[in-house]
């Protein structure tokens, strides 16, 4: 046991937020060629939220930042910095974070995205946990929040039925431990990457090459390949720089992709699935907001509770992939 007094980055609030369209597996079948039992069988998904016409990103995140506020009691006076992870942000710039910044109110924050596409709320909290252990900030607000709909090629069953629209929030604060694994906060953090393999999930358009936004283009199987082998390893490494092992995880809340991802990573580190917080099946793969949003859901259900030992792990384009041990 440690005596030593160390700096931790805390969560003291969580929120989320969904358009109000939801959007069933039925609503597909009028224009492509497949059904709610293939898509159920094949991801877990039986409905998802679609942004309105006049809903972007910053929307969602500004909503998702108000009830995170709400749950922690602080005024948004009070946050240090807001880092948004997205993929899909209203403007090419400025950042979606500022566009939060405005609407909250948060003028003595500085305001930057971060882009790691289903990995970016991952690396948002990696960086968030380096802003307060460093002390560039005291109070972060890490929100993850995507319109994955605007991406979509309506014409691709393999793809535009798994992705759906939302947003999540945490604020983290520095708050002071013993240094052991007791303390609550984030413990460890594992970041990993690899750029050679880019086209098995990638979207075709950009600013510098078509001046599009572009449509999301995946390959199902290999993504499918790279994410059970790479979600496990990186909880695990994850896991070993705390000083735990998976018998000691209270709850993993997984990247929402694909029902069978999160059962096939479970059974790699040795779980059950009562141990998984699952929403893919109300909000299909949300990105970046998949995690937070998966957050706020078990802790407004009740099943997270202050100390219980939480794992996150995500993967997205990139690739790019990283988990986080926090204890809540």
């Amino acid at each position: 046991m440690s005596d030593t007094q160390v700096t931790r980055a805390v969560v003291i609030g969580c929120g989320h937020y969904l358009p109000e369209n939801i959007v069933p597996n039925s609503a597909f079948t009028k224009t492509l060629d497949t059904s709610d039992e293939w898509i159920i069988s094949r991801s877990g998904i039986e409905r998802r939220h679609f942004a309105a016409k006049d809903e972007n990103t910053s929307h969602l995140a500004t909503h998702a930042a108000r009830a995170a506020l709400a749950d922690a009691g602080i005024e948004a006076e009070t946050l240090d910095a807001i880092l948004v992870a997205t993929s899909t942000p209203d403007l090419t710039f400025p950042s979606v974070a500022t566009m939060v910044q405005a609407e909250i109110g948060a003028f003595s924050a500085y305001a930057f995205d971060v882009q790691a596409v289903c990995a970016g709320f991952v690396y948002a909290l990696a960086n968030a946990n380096a802003l307060i252990l460093s002390g560039q900030a005291r109070r972060v607000l890490v929100i993850g929040a995507e319109t994955f709909s605007r991406i979509m090629d309506w014409t691709d069953r393999g793809t535009c039925v798994l992705f759906g629209d939302g947003a999540g929030a945490l604020i983290l604060e520095a708050q002071q431990g013993t240094g052991t694994v007791a303390d609550r906060g984030i413990l460890s953090t594992d970041l990993n990457a690899d750029g050679r393999q880019r086209d098995v999930l990638f979207v075709d358009g950009g600013v510098s090459s078509t001046g599009t936004a572009g449509q999301l283009r995946m390959q199902g199987k290999e993504v499918f390949r790279h994410a059970v082998e790479k979600l496990a390893s990186t909880a695990e490494t994850a896991l070993q720089k705390a000083g735990l092992g998976p018998e000691q995880i209270d709850w993993i809340v997984p990247h929402q992709a694909n029902i069978r991802i999160i059962q096939g990573t479970a059974k790699k580190l040795g779980l059950s699935m009562d141990q998984v917080i699952v929403t893919v099946q109300d909000h299909g793969n949300t990105s970046a907001a998949s995690i937070p949003l998966a957050l706020s859901v078990g802790a407004q259900q009740g099943k997270l509770k202050r100390g219980d030992l939480i794992v996150t792990e995500a993967i997205g384009g990139g690739l790019a992939w990283g988990a986080v041990v926090l204890r809540w």
